[in-house]
């Protein structure tokens, strides 16, 4: 009898455990509802009505919508910062994600020294990008920066610019500067992958001939191509939320004359600067907010639903 009451006891105590392993997540669900689905929900329902400063007015259906794609300024500023946000994501997966494929290629080959090679390239990542902002800007600077002194001191004063003061090359400086900071994450990343493939498999293409560069593009990239479409969608999504440090370095108003503006700056001087055209335009804030929430939920969808289709095939 003692023994049958144990074990229901025991038994009692297995289902209560059980039942509270269901409750561990809810915090981080409510962490994240809170700070994740409200905001969208929020912005949501704010670009379906007027807006009086921060006083919601009446509804007004898709008004804001169409004089975000419709109206001056708004229009000319969203399809300008649209093109931005679309050549920082070149650049990236151009300059940022090639230099961190190939150091993590030279690191994955164990060359005497990537050990230390490995750190150093992440420490950027380390700091706060606003800090990386603010020492870049101090770099880049046209008349005191050690950039521009450095060209002259090697003879190449020539080439000595207002990096950041030139519509030409300001928004190259920022996405270079962006890249530098980012590489760091992105070559562990590659690095994962690569050390995911099958050390057999690598020996039996080299035994076929496959060296070089023919490994790398006949073998290992084909192999890679789940991490390889994560750096993508993660470069994706970095390039188009990209705000603080286009904002530490040039400003609300996307300097100089608008040639570094990107979405995410447009939106914070819409919705809170006023800057664009209107004072207090919360509502074609919040319908510029939900337009950018589409273009990178609907691209990250079509990503990743190509990888399951060709990991069903």
């Amino acid at each position: 009898m003692e023994n049958a009451n144990n074990a229901r006891l025991i038994r009692k105590k297995s289902s209560w455990r059980k039942q509270l392993i269901h409750l561990i997540p809810i915090p981080a669900v409510a962490i994240y509802s809170i700070f994740v689905v409200y905001p969208i929900l929020a912005a949501f329902t704010y670009s379906l009505f007027e807006w009086n400063g921060m006083t919601m007015g009446e509804f007004n259906n898709f008004d804001n919508f169409i004089t975000l794609f419709t109206k001056e300024p708004f229009n000319t500023m969203f399809w300008n910062a649209l093109g931005h946000n679309i050549y920082y994501f070149v650049v990236e997966m151009v300059v940022q994600n090639g230099i961190a494929f190939g150091l993590a290629y030279i690191i994955f080959k164990k060359i005497k020294g990537t050990g230390f090679l490995k750190v150093a390239y992440f420490l950027p990542r380390l700091l706060s990008i606003i800090v990386v902002g603010f020492l870049w800007k101090m770099i880049l600077n046209p008349n005191m920066g050690i950039l521009n002194v450095f060209l002259e001191k090697v003879g190449l004063g020539s080439y000595a610019l207002a990096w950041l003061g030139n519509p030409d090359t300001a928004l190259t400086a920022v996405v270079l500067i962006n890249s530098w900071f980012a590489i760091g994450f992105f070559m562990l990343l590659f690095l994962a992958g690569l050390q995911s493939i099958s050390s057999e498999v690598l020996e039996a293409a080299k035994l076929d001939g496959a060296v070089g560069f023919r490994l790398v593009r006949s073998v290992i990239l084909p192999m890679m191509f789940q991490p390889l479409v994560i750096v993508v969608v993660m470069t994706f999504i970095q390039a188009f939320e990209a705000f603080e440090l286009v904002f530490a370095m040039q400003g609300s108003m996307g300097e100089p004359y608008y040639s570094t503006d990107l979405l995410a700056v447009f939106f914070y001087r819409t919705a809170f600067g006023g800057n664009a055209g209107d004072s207090g335009a919360l509502g074609i804030g919040s319908a510029l907010a939900v337009v950018m929430f589409v273009i990178i939920a609907t691209i990250s969808a079509l990503f990743m639903s190509y990888v399951n289709k060709k990991d069903s095939a």
